[in-house]
Order: C-alpha cells, then structure tokens, then sequence
C-alpha cells in the first residue's frame, strides 16, 4: 500500500478565490483517513485533487514520497468510488468488475481471478451474471467497491459511497467498510458530510471548513477535545450544547453567568478553574455534551452544578435512551435522561439537571477558539 502526502496543498479556481486554501495532511499506510465537513467546505475537490481529476494550484501531492501532481490519474495507481456508482447498465456484473482490467490487456485467467476473489471479499458472488438494473442500491454500491478491489491499487478513494443508501443500509455498509479495511489492510480516504460515518469509520479524520482544516485528529480526540467552536458544534450526536456567557469573580469565586443571567455555575472546584482566571469578565461560549447534563449525577468524586426546575419543551424515549429538549435563554438545550425516569415525565415537565463541571468545555467568544 502507501502514504500519502499533501504539503500545503491550494485550489483556486480562474478569476475566483481559493476554494482549498492550505492543507497539510499526512495519511500514513494502511490508514483508514476521514474527510469531514458540511456542503462546500473542499473535501470532495481536495478528494479529487488526490485522484487527479482537479488540478492542484499550490502545494506538493506525495503517494510513497513521489511527487504526483503532473501525474495523470491513470498512472497514480489510485482507484476511485463514486457516489452515484457509475455502472455500466449494459453490462453483468463481472464485466463492470473486469472493465478496467480488460483495458490493461490483463490474461482472461487472472482477470477471472481478480473478480471472483473481491466478489468473494464482498459476498456478491450470486450476482456476477446480473446486470445492475437487477440489483438494490446496496448491491450496485458493493460492485462499485468491487471494481477497485480488483484494480488492486496503492490508494482507495471514497466520495460519500453511502449517501444514496437508505439509514438502516447505511449502518449495515459502514460495517461491510470496516471489515473490508481490515481484508485488504489498505491505505483508504473516505469523504462523507456525515460525522456519525466518519466517527465509526475513521482512523482518523480531518474536519474541514471553507477550504481549511478546523483538526485532524482521532474520532475520540475530537469528541472529547475540540480545539474550536465549530468543531464542538459539528462533531457528536446529538450536537454540544453551546451556551453564551460571561466568566465573573464573586467574593473569591469563580462563576459562568448566562448571558440573561438564568444560569449563575460556579467553577470554583471545576478543572477548568486556573485557566479560566485569565478571562474573568470576558464573553465565553460553554459547551456541555447530552451525556454530561443529566437528571442524576454520575458519580459523587465530581463537582457538579444543578440548575433547579427548568421546564422540558419535549421529551424522546428510545427505550435504551432518552433526551429531553429544553429551551434556555431562547437556546435549545439537550439532556440525556434515564429512560425509566423519562416515561415517568410528561412533555413539559419541570425537572433538575446536573452539570459535570469537569466534563464542561469553554471557549473564546471572539476566536471560538478552546480556552
């Protein structure tokens, strides 16, 4: 397999302004890569930058320490799987597999090889004969990824593979993703808009934003640690709850006040309490995760703060879960309830919640960036 290397790495397109500005990203080995992001952010042109279907403006594109940037894609040893699958409808399955192959002058007999061992890989074996009308859409997607199996490249490139695929598949493919990464232990780039896909898929993942990386970091890092505001808000499911205020000191104490002041939080045994002298009387954003405001503290070794009786706009009983939906200072706010108490509550209930204050994040009102 191979690393793959971009070095400052610029898009711009003629007469506008650049759409990947500078990227620098180190994708090791066998590495199962990540690229995140909302619509417009790069991470498809940066994806087919990597193939060669975009030219690259500035920056260095390494693949195994040679420079690929005039490279053609045909000679990167790159395969590529699109979004919409890009099956030829008059030919069977085996013929769409064998396509590339067939163009390479390769023997019948290894080419046969090739396609039965990858439709062994992906379980599409009863399926070599039809054609792709007669196939699901989770089925044309595995010949899709079967296709550049057979290739047997140095680099496999996804662009969102499983956006036209329906939840429950979806869920069902990014398994099929996993297990395939591990057969081939191949080095493999991955973009979707989905964080939950590249949460459970990624090695890795690079989170982008206007044309520039926001992190890169391991899917638990960034849960855990986001460096910035947008990376809090983008990353988790349900997202952080972010909710604005001042730092104060009161009498030796340290609080976060909310900006209508509904909420006083006093931080004087939180972790976060030296960090934060350095911003008294300055605008922050806090952050807090579902699972670290709850109806019952975790555990009696941390500080908390409970907010007394605040009233739920609605509440939602999964069964193995619950999330309750409140409204402070015209922000909306979720909390992760025991499902036991939850059936319990009625939709507008009044309830309190405990905060973990060393679970809270903070962040710089004007940089957004993590205090």
């Amino acid at each position: 397999m191979a690393n793959v290397q971009l070095n400052h790495i610029a898009k711009a397109y003629a007469g506008g302004p650049r759409v990947i500005r500078d990227v620098t990203i180190d994708v090791k080995d066998r590495e199962f890569l990540v690229l995140v992001g909302p619509s417009g952010c790069g991470k498809s042109t940066l994806l087919r930058m990597i193939a060669g279907l975009e030219d690259i403006t500035d920056g260095d594109l390494l693949i195994d320490g040679r420079r690929v940037n005039d490279v053609p894609p045909k000679d990167r040893d790159i395969a590529m799987v699109f979004q919409n699958y890009a099956l030829y409808p008059h030919m069977t399955v085996f013929e769409n597999m064998a396509f590339g192959l067939t163009l390479r002058k390769m023997s019948k007999v290894e080419i046969k090889q090739r396609v039965e061992q990858a439709a062994r890989i992906l379980e599409i074996e009863p399926l070599l004969h039809r054609k792709p009308k007669d196939m699901s859409g989770g089925q044309r997607q595995r010949v899709a990824i079967g296709r550049a199996i057979v290739r047997e490249p140095k680099v496999f490139l996804f662009d969102e593979p499983l956006s036209n695929l329906d939840a429950k598949l979806r869920g069902q493919t990014r398994i099929e993703l996993q297990k395939l990464h591990r057969q081939l232990n191949a080095t493999m780039i991955y973009v979707t808009h989905d964080q939950v896909e590249a949460m459970t898929l990624g090695d890795r993942i690079v989170v982008l934003r206007g044309g520039d990386v926001m992190q890169f970091d391991t899917p638990i890092n960034l849960y855990n640690h986001p460096v910035n505001l947008f990376v809090a808000g983008f990353i988790g499911t349900p997202p952080m709850n972010l909710l604005p205020g001042i730092i104060q000191q009161r009498n030796n104490r340290l609080t976060f006040d909310s900006q209508g002041n509904t909420l006083q939080i006093d931080l004087s045994k939180s972790v976060h309490h030296e960090r934060l002298q350095r911003h008294v009387g300055k605008p922050v954003i806090l952050g807090i995760r579902a699972e670290h405001l709850t109806d019952a503290p975790t555990s009696g070794d941390r500080p908390f703060f409970s907010s007394e009786q605040l009233p739920f706009e609605a509440i939602e009983n999964m069964g193995n879960e619950a999330l309750g939906y409140l409204t402070i200072e015209g922000i909306r706010i979720v909390a992760r309830l025991t499902p036991d108490r939850a059936a319990t509550l009625s939709p507008t209930a009044h309830i309190t919640l405990f905060w973990d204050l060393d679970k809270v994040h903070f962040f710089d009102a004007e940089t957004e960036l993590a205090i």
